[in-house]
């Protein structure tokens, strides 16, 4: 078996019958689990670095598949399905090579996780749950990703822009879709969010959501499936699991942008920035890969080429890449400018629209463009978790664990009984 046929294992394509869930069948003695230095056991053995390559043209890596109580429990829906003697079948080998695979992934999530001291992150649970409307709205889901996919296949700048959505989102008063509020004052108006895009595809969403189920899901919720959609028409196959059962918050205020961490922050207020959201270094890194794609404004990046009209460039870039900079955006003290000032640089100039590890790649070659990207090499510890995951599995597996406690972020449920749906997500 090649390492893309035993990607191809881990997840069954989109539109298939089954989905990705976690399971609890043992893995026989004779199946060994993938060690964790990201070597597959196949027949021939292939390190992690051949496999990456090939996630863009499989069904990839799939959502960790956690449950809520514990790891790897089986969901009452597969239960009955084997109960009825009904047997999932796989291209790679029928439905026990499946569910050795998919127990293989769990393993190499679970590891990755204890070996960062993270797994303990998956027992809160603030009201949320994996398919929240499978009775209310059991079409919620598909819906979400049929016109998210439609609209990405159309724009492929669309990916960075949802998932700098959601964090921007989660980052003010938590994830309660108050930035897509129209209202005086509101989140999408303040500094930092001007550049903030992809409303039109919630919209979209939300108007096939209420001709469906009117009144049921929630716009915090389409938030947050539409930017891991977006993300997963990659690799056409979800690349995390989402929890949903969110509730819309009321109130949008441009004064409560301020916990939004700087782009020029260093790496302690970035910690704080984490920190103060419940979220660890770990996260900080993971979360930061989301820069493997999308694009960073010019007066972003300026301070870091420019002081005054003299050209002064921070010595934590390279200075080859600094230049390309420079030619992208340049002085902005200087009339007229010339050549006239891009507006924006991508934030991954090596594989700009492709999730991939390379973000990392860039930082240890002191290629990334945001000082705050450049601060994450500046601690021993993040540097480390830098390195590590320039393997995009690695890097996939974190994104995945640190994706779902960002969607947790103060969340408003019928669980602490706050929140609304809204049926327009642009009015409260």
């Amino acid at each position: 078996m090649t390492a893309s046929s035993l990607l191809g294992c881990f997840l069954q394509p989109a539109g298939s019958t089954g989905h990705t869930r976690s399971v609890a069948e043992p893995i026989k003695r004779s199946a060994q689990p993938p060690p964790l230095n990201g070597t597959v056991i196949t027949k021939h053995k292939h390190r992690a670095s051949s496999l990456a390559p090939s996630l863009s043209l499989t069904p990839s890596v799939p959502h960790p598949g956690f449950s809520e109580d514990r790891c790897c429990s089986e969901t009452g829906e597969l239960r009955r399905e084997r109960e009825m003697g009904r047997q999932q079948q796989s291209v790679c080998g029928g439905a026990g090579w499946w569910w050795r695979a998919v127990a293989w992934w769990g393993a190499v999530v679970l590891g990755h996780l204890v070996s960062h001291g993270r797994a303990g992150l998956l027992d809160t649970n603030p009201g949320l749950a994996y398919n929240f409307y499978r009775t209310s709205c059991p079409n919620a889901e598909s819906i979400v990703q049929r016109v998210t996919w439609a609209q990405v296949a159309a724009n492929q700048a669309l990916p960075g822009r949802l998932l700098r959505l959601h964090f921007h989102d989660c980052f003010v008063k938590g994830c309660d879709a108050s930035i897509l509020l129209d209202t005086a004052g509101s989140e999408k108006t303040a500094g930092p969010n001007l550049s903030v895009g992809g409303y039109e595809v919630i919209d979209a969403v939300k108007a096939q959501l209420e001709q469906a189920c009117p009144g049921v899901v929630s716009c915090a919720d389409v938030v947050a499936l539409a930017a891991r959609d977006a993300v997963s028409y990659q690799f056409k196959a979800s690349l995390w699991q989402v929890e949903t059962g969110r509730r819309d918050g009321p109130v949008s205020s441009a004064g409560n942008t301020g916990s939004l961490p700087s782009p020029s922050a260093g790496f302690g207020g970035l910690v704080q920035s984490f920190a103060a959201k419940g979220l660890d270094v770990g996260d900080l890194v993971a979360l930061s890969g989301a820069h493997t794609i999308g694009k960073a404004s010019c007066s972003s990046v300026t301070p870091r080429l420019y002081n005054g009209n003299a050209t002064t460039v921070d010595p934590l870039l390279d200075s080859a890449y600094a230049k390309r900079l420079i030619t992208s955006c340049p002085n902005p003290n200087l009339t007229p400018a010339s050549p006239p000032p891009a507006s924006t640089v991508d934030l991954d100039a090596a594989t700009p629209f492709k999730f991939d590890g390379t973000y990392y790649s860039n930082l240890l070659n002191k290629q990334g463009v945001l000082a705050s990207d450049a601060a994450l090499t500046q601690n021993a510890a993040a540097a480390a978790m830098v390195a590590n995951l320039t393997n995009s599995i690695n890097f996939y597996a974190a994104f995945a664990m640190s994706m779902k406690k960002m969607g947790r972020v103060d969340v408003l449920t019928l669980k602490n009984g706050q929140g609304k749906i809204r049926t327009q997500c642009r009015v409260p």
